[in-house]
């Protein structure tokens, strides 16, 4: 029987196997491109969703989002938004109801989206929601994904220059991993409730590491 923890100790990942998307990567440029990408990606039934910001380390200095990843179970799409903006096909996704598209902080991840374009949301699934529903009350990706699975996202490359001209091969993977993680995190958690094959364990001491 698997057991999962409803808070999970930061300091406990540091010392798990780092976990990388392994698939195929594709950085997406231009208009065309991206509407090549979307035809593809709205075959899915299923899709993981995230966003990357340039980090500002000034006060009041704020930047746009800069990259969208959309990913399958193995292949995610780049869109570099501050090459491309929100071209129509992207708009098109984004608003479709027929694909399920999971995310994390999905609620600010739109928001910034809306800021580059308006757009009416489409079908999304939040996975803090559906994590919460088997008693996990963590709301990071890399404290959920280690609880779930035993392995740890790196944020190595969190603060880095999203808005770069070339985006390096290890920015590339850790932004497809973000994106890759969401399937996995939402699959794993609907087996788990079809399956009934987990124990939660509640933890004892309230000052866990954040």
């Amino acid at each position: 029987m698997k057991v999962i923890r409803d808070k999970y100790d930061k300091k406990e990942i540091q010392n798990l196997p780092r976990v990388l998307f392994e698939g195929r990567i594709i950085v997406v440029f231009t208009e065309r491109d991206a509407d090549k990408a979307v035809d593809y990606l709205m075959k899915q039934e299923l899709l993981g969703f995230d966003t990357e910001t340039r980090p500002s380390f000034k006060k009041g200095l704020l930047f746009q989002v800069a990259l969208l990843q959309v990913a399958t179970h193995d292949t995610c799409f780049l869109f570099r938004l501050n090459r491309i903006g929100l071209p129509d096909s992207i708009i098109r996704l984004l608003e479709d109801r027929t694909i399920t598209k999971v995310g994390l902080s999905l609620q600010d991840d739109l928001r910034q989206l809306h800021a580059r374009h308006p757009f009416e949301t489409g079908t999304f699934v939040e996975l803090q929601h559906e994590v919460k529903e088997i008693g996990i009350e963590d709301n990071s990706l890399q404290k959920i994904y280690a609880n779930l699975f035993g392995q740890k996202i790196s944020k190595g490359q969190q603060l880095t220059n999203w808005e770069a001209e070339i985006l390096t091969e290890a920015q590339q993977r850790y932004a497809a991993t973000d994106a890759w993680a969401c399937i996995q995190i939402h699959q794993e958690v609907a087996r788990m409730k079809r399956e009934q094959d987990f124990r939660l364990e509640k933890t004892q001491n309230d000052t866990y590491s954040q």
